[in-house]
């Protein structure tokens, strides 16, 4: 067997590991960094999207009104993740909206506080997720969205770091080692096949409108802060997450 066949479930489950709280069992890494498994990011983003649409069904079935299902559906998904790229959205926010120059933008994001700018982002986020995956309504149509805008979103993350320098030598991007073009395309890859969930008509318009936020995210990510950094590549998962949703209440609804 090729070693590039036998490294893809150890990928996958590092992958899993890193952007879940979900127990899986971990090859040993030898010299492989954490980067070279991000390939395998949206795989993460599958299994996170079938939680939220396994508990929207068990919600389903229990006869509970499209909202509260939508709201216990979302929940899961921040549990299965432990709300990693809820707390990257919330800190971006904070850097970007009360830093008055780079170094106190970078110096807020590593604050751990939540400020008025992260509240009001993370407060967005769920509000428009939630509301998507209420008007979505069935557990198909659901389960569809889920698979789309979690696997799509997470491949964008690694695109983002190949495409934008850390804004600092240390912290989470920067210990993740870079990202080779091989890894970032195979995510590209895998995250199409995850807007495939959509239909061809979905699946284009979604695909435009992601192409659309990481040119204007990192645009600003550049001006911001000259680079990325893990919080930012959190945020950068949420505006996907959020753009696919949306896209998914238009051509699944």
């Amino acid at each position: 067997m090729p070693d590039w066949l036998k490294a893809i479930p150890g990928g996958a489950a590092l992958a899993v590991s890193f952007f879940t709280r979900l127990p899986v069992p971990l090859p040993p890494l030898g010299a492989r960094s954490l980067s070279s498994a991000f390939w395998a990011a949206p795989i993460a983003g599958w299994a996170v999207g079938l939680i939220g649409a396994a508990a929207f069904w068990l919600a389903h079935l229990s006869h509970l009104s499209a909202g509260i299902a939508a709201a216990l559906a979302l929940a899961a998904t921040m549990v299965a993740t432990g709300c990693l790229h809820e707390d990257g959205l919330s800190d971006t926010a904070d850097g970007f909206g009360g830093g008055r120059d780079r170094a106190r933008k970078l110096e807020i994001m590593r604050d751990s506080r939540i400020g008025s700018y992260g509240a009001a982002a993370l407060a967005l986020s769920i509000l428009l997720r939630w509301n998507a995956l209420a008007e979505l309504a069935t557990p198909l149509a659901v389960l569809a969205a889920m698979i789309a805008a979690h696997g799509a979103s997470r491949a964008m993350l690694p695109l983002f770091m190949y495409a934008l320098r850390p804004a600092r030598t240390e912290g989470l991007s920067a210990g993740a080692g870079s990202i080779e073009e091989l890894p970032a395309l195979i995510a590209v890859l895998l995250g199409a096949l995850s807007l495939a969930a959509l239909g061809p008509h979905g699946a284009l318009a979604a695909a435009g409108v992601l192409l659309v936020a990481f040119l204007a995210f990192g645009w600003l990510c550049l001006r911001q802060i000259s680079g990325q950094t893990g919080d930012t590549v959190g945020a950068m998962q949420q505006i996907s997450e959020i753009a696919v949703l949306v896209a998914a209440t238009v051509f699944l609804s």
